[in-house]
This record gives structure tokens, C-alpha cells and sequence, in this order.
């Protein structure tokens, strides 16, 4: 996927509001920004990811301000919040009569908590709304593959899981549960890194994952979606071996429609901004399960 427009605004958007969570001087939050344009003016063009940029974006946030991990807080404050409505999440999913319909049910769990993240543009995030969200996920879902998903899934025999954010992988565990109940090798890659407030091997731990999951394995590197070239080795080799790969959040939406895919992918995601609902045909602030390729 590439960049639109109002991605440019949205890059130093979300710049500026990272580096105020990153630092309380205000030369610094300055220089960050000013590099930041720099990156838009010379990069900022139509054959740009928009996934790429706002790794690059971080990765200035982080070396002008010193401040590893902008996010940790907000990050911490996400996963205690999800995991006050994991039981009712969990209780939707296991009110499903076939093993089919508690698997759509946890997918549907894991992509409303893909709305748990921050400073996009127009995109109104709150701990409250949650719940409600649970609630009308279904009615919401403008692409449904879940049917395919799941047919698929059901005949494979190992799978690799890709989060996205703190907060939301609370809610990943369900779905992990689900593809564990099937029979399935359950692999859960994190980033290896801070970036955004995506999930580390930290909220992998304080989720519940690492007690569900078959192996926790990072991606080897601090970048937004998949950067195929900055993986590690570990990581390639288990990517290339599994059967299926499920795929949370835009960021890995908007990386993955790059590459030539050699296996199904599971897109899960909710379309936060207009770049990524008009790549995929769809309204803003609506729940995708896509089937890749």
C-alpha cells in the first residue's frame, strides 16, 4: 500500500504527539520535528509505504529525545484496562454453539482491540468505548472472510501470530486460544523493539500470551509492520515454515499488500484512517478480516 496525501499529516501528527510523550524539552521536541519534515521532504513521495515512514519517524523520536520506549506508560495503562474485559470478551467468545463460530467471535474480540491506539488523526479512541465496541463488532465487520479464514486455518498445522499493539494482545489470547483448540502450532511473533505503543515481549508476558501460546519469538527489529530486509533470522525461518500467518493491524496491512505473498494471510484490523479504508474499499472505522493473497 502506498501513501495518500493526508499521510504526510498524519506523519507529523502523530510525530508531534510522540514527542511531547517523549520529552519535556521543548529543543528537543523541536529538533524532532524539524528532522521529521526533513525525512517528508526528502522521502515523501508516491512510491512510499506509509508503514516505512512512520518507522523512520519513530526511529528520530527516539535517538533526538533519548527516550527508548515514548509509549510505556499509555502502553501499561492499556493492557490493565484490557484486561479488566477479558472475561467479558472471553464469555462472547465461548457463548458460540460450533467451534467455527467461537473462532469468527475471537476474531471479531481480537480486531476490536485493534482500535487501541493512539494520535491518529481523527481516530477517537477511549477505554469506554470498548465494551460497546465488543458489543456491535459484528455489524461493523465491512469485510468478512472469516468463513474462508477458518477453513483454511482448519487445515493447517502451524501458524504464526503477529500482534500489534499493548492493550489489544489481551484480546489477541482469545483468538490464540481458539487456533490451540483446533489443534493447531501456535507461534505469536511481538516487535523486537519499542515502537508506537506496539507490543514487546513485555506485554506478551503481562497479557497471558506466553502461557498460551506454543513459542513467543520477536521480530527481530523496532519497525511498524513487516520490514522483510530488518527481520531477524529466527524470524524469517519460522514465517517461511508455517502453513498459515494471521496479521493484526494497519501496519502490517499496509506492508504486506507490498510483497508477492506465498501462503494465506489473515489481515485483522480496524481501518483507523481514509489511506487505509480507501486501499481496501471500505469506510473509516470499520472491522476488516481479510484473506490474503
Amino acid at each position: 500500500m502506498k501513501v495518500e496525501a493526508e499521510c504526510a499529516a498524519c506523519i507529523l501528527s502523530r510525530g508531534a504527539a510522540e514527542a511531547i510523550e517523549a520529552t519535556t524539552n521543548p529543543a528537543l521536541r523541536f529538533r524532532a520535528m524539524n528532522e521529521i519534515i526533513r525525512l517528508l521532504h526528502k522521502e515523501f513521495r508516491p512510491t512510499a509505504v506509509p508503514a516505512d515512514l512512520g518507522t523512520k519517524r519513530d526511529r528520530i523520536i527516539k535517538r533526538v529525545t533519548g527516550n527508548s520506549d515514548p509509549y510505556m506508560r499509555s502502553k501499561r495503562i492499556s493492557n490493565e484496562k484490557a484486561l479488566k474485559l477479558l472475561l467479558y470478551a472471553r464469555k462472547m467468545v465461548e457463548e458460540g454453539y460450533t467451534q467455527q463460530d467461537r473462532f469468527k467471535r475471537a476474531c471479531l474480540c481480537a480486531i476490536v482491540g485493534n482500535i487501541m491506539e493512539f494520535d491518529i488523526p481523527g481516530h477517537k479512541f477511549t477505554y469506554s468505548i470498548l465494551r460497546k465496541n465488543f458489543r456491535e463488532a459484528a455489524k461493523d465487520l465491512a469485510i468478512d472472510d472469516t468463513i474462508q479464514i477458518y477453513e483454511i486455518t482448519k487445515g493447517a498445522h502451524r501458524v504464526l501470530f503477529l500482534t500489534d499493539n499493548a492493550g489489544e494482545i489481551v484480546f489477541d489470547t482469545l483468538l490464540v486460544e481458539q487456533l490451540k483448540n483446533m489443534g493447531l502450532t501456535v507461534i505469536v511473533a511481538v516487535k523486537g523493539g519499542p515502537v508506537i505503543n506496539d507490543a514487546t515481549l513485555v506485554d506478551a508476558e503481562v497479557s497471558g500470551m506466553n502461557k498460551i501460546a506454543d513459542k513467543i519469538i520477536t521480530t527481530g527489529t523496532d519497525a511498524v509492520g513487516l520490514a522483510v530486509k530488518e527481520v531477524s533470522t529466527e524470524f524469517l525461518e519460522v514465517y517461511n515454515s508455517v502453513d498459515v500467518v494471521f496479521a493484526k493491524g494497519m501496519g502490517y496491512a499496509e506492508t504486506l499488500t507490498e510483497y508477492k505473498l506465498k501462503k494465506p494471510h489473515a489481515l485483522l484490523f480496524r481501518s483507523k484512517c481514509n489511506p487505509v479504508a480507501n486501499f481496501f474499499g471500505v469506510s473509516r472505522e470499520k472491522n476488516i478480516a481479510k484473506l490474503m493473497p
